[in-house]
């Protein structure tokens, strides 16, 4: 399945873990916690959602509708491309496969790789961002915020958010490079 020499995998694996294991140490500290479950619970699709149904009223005329649809399809051909990398890698998440972690919300699914929440925010704020560039802090900062809760929650590996977020920039990219102004 995975194209790496078996040692170089393993390395990389136990470097991956290594590091899931450091960063979950943060869900021990309630002011930390809160605010990434939080996060992830908003980075779940909802806060996307009412985004996109009101920019065309809210963004003005034509980019908030312009933004919306980019946003829509770059979330469906996201919700493609991670749901059939999640079922083509079958990796578990850190909280199944490390009995020193957690998982501190729900996940929206079984397997870890990539993460679909970095995935997600990362296209949708690329694309805010083109639109919008004021608003480009703020959503870049949640960004942050929902990759950093991922790993510290238990529920994805640091390569889950990596991954993620280079598939995010990837679809937002292609998506701006070729819409039909």
């Amino acid at each position: 399945m995975w194209p790496w020499p078996e040692a170089r995998r393993a390395r990389w694996l136990e470097l991956d873990r290594h590091w899931a294991r450091r960063l979950h140490r943060g869900a021990g500290c309630v002011l930390l916690l809160r605010p990434l479950i939080l996060a992830s619970r908003l980075g779940d699709g909802g806060l996307w959602y009412v985004l996109m149904l009101v920019l065309p009223w809210l963004g003005g005329s034509p980019d908030g509708l312009v933004c919306s649809l980019q946003m829509l399809a770059a979330g469906t051909l996201n919700v493609v491309l991670y749901r059939w990398a999640k079922l083509r890698t079958g990796r578990e998440r850190p909280c199944v496969d490390c009995p020193d972690i957690r998982a501190c919300t729900r996940a929206l699914d079984r397997y870890s790789f990539p993460s679909g929440h970095t995935l997600h925010a990362v296209s949708f704020s690329m694309l805010l961002s083109w639109h919008y560039p004021g608003w480009a802090p703020l959503a870049w900062a949640f960004t942050a915020l929902v990759a950093a809760s991922r790993v510290v929650l238990g529920l994805h590996y640091p390569s889950d958010v990596l991954a993620g977020a280079l598939t995010g920039c990837i679809t937002a990219g292609l998506l701006l490079a070729s819409w039909p102004w």
